[in-house]
């Protein structure tokens, strides 16, 4: 299968259109008549990743976050982007990325379904025409009532990550909930406004975090990479079903960072 029939399937999932304009997606390196045999996904293209793309000869890379995100004036190897793309192109491999398109038209409905979320309404609206409102976020009723803490298990369970951060009262009890993966910080306001007593998301921080308590609001810091790392998996399985034939590698699942 030729690389531009594997970009019309990703894009038929998610289409360009749903993406933010300062955002860089969809073919970023390579060749699109590139045949592609075999692809590796992961949420990242870092000089891991890349390595082991090029040692099990891997056709395409396909990530949710661009390596190449604002403009390069040349690409070399005097930086690691630039060294990380001519290792691209050396190895014939073609790259391709889905970042915002994938966040409103994949990521969002796929966290609200791991957290099991009834009534849902898209969270910050970005694209709107006369048929749908779309955009990045859910909000919708939790399947039960339940306490902070008890609900900050429950993602810890369905996100399988060790820990999260809470700003809040544990004993409080929650029922409408609003997910933002990614950093959710600056989103805290529309899930304000949508009436959600809790806000589950990444890359909180202290004055976020505490703001959104005095405004009557829970957050559950689950990282960025904790929840969007689910686009591995949302994307293993659609590339089976739409995209016989291919082999996958995958990134193994790894936080960037370590908590001593």
């Amino acid at each position: 299968m030729k690389c531009y029939e594997v970009i019309e399937k990703l894009e038929a999932l998610s289409p360009t259109a749903f993406a933010e304009e300062w955002d860089n997606i969809g073919l970023l390196a390579g060749r699109r008549d590139k045949e592609v045999g075999t692809v590796y996904i992961a949420l990242d293209a870092t000089d891991d990743v890349i390595d082991e793309a090029v040692r099990l000869g891997a056709d395409l890379l396909l990530t949710h976050h661009p390596l190449i995100f604002r403009k390069l004036g040349r690409v070399n190897t005097d930086d690691f982007i630039g060294r990380r793309v001519c290792e691209l192109i050396r190895n014939d491999i073609s790259y391709y990325a889905m970042h915002t398109n994938f966040d409103v038209m994949g990521m969002a409905d796929a966290a609200a379904d791991e957290l099991l979320l009834r009534d849902r309404q898209v969270l910050n609206i970005t694209y709107e025409d006369d048929i749908a409102k779309e955009g990045c976020g859910r909000v919708g009723k939790l399947e039960k009532r339940m306490r902070v803490a008890e609900l900050a298990e429950f993602v810890k369970e369905k996100f399988h990550v060790p820990n999260v951060r809470v700003f809040g009262d544990l004993g409080d009890i929650v029922e409408t909930a609003a997910v933002m993966p990614g950093s959710g910080g600056s989103y805290i306001r529309d899930a304000l406004n949508a009436g959600a007593d809790v806000m589950i998301t990444g890359d909180v921080d202290h004055h976020e975090g505490i703001d959104a308590v005095a405004q009557g609001i829970a957050v559950i810091d689950a990282g960025h990479y904790g929840i969007e790392k689910l686009f591995v998996p949302y994307m293993e399985e659609f590339i089976r079903r739409e995209l016989s034939g291919i082999q996958i590698y995958k990134a193994a699942v790894k936080e960037p960072f370590v908590v001593i």
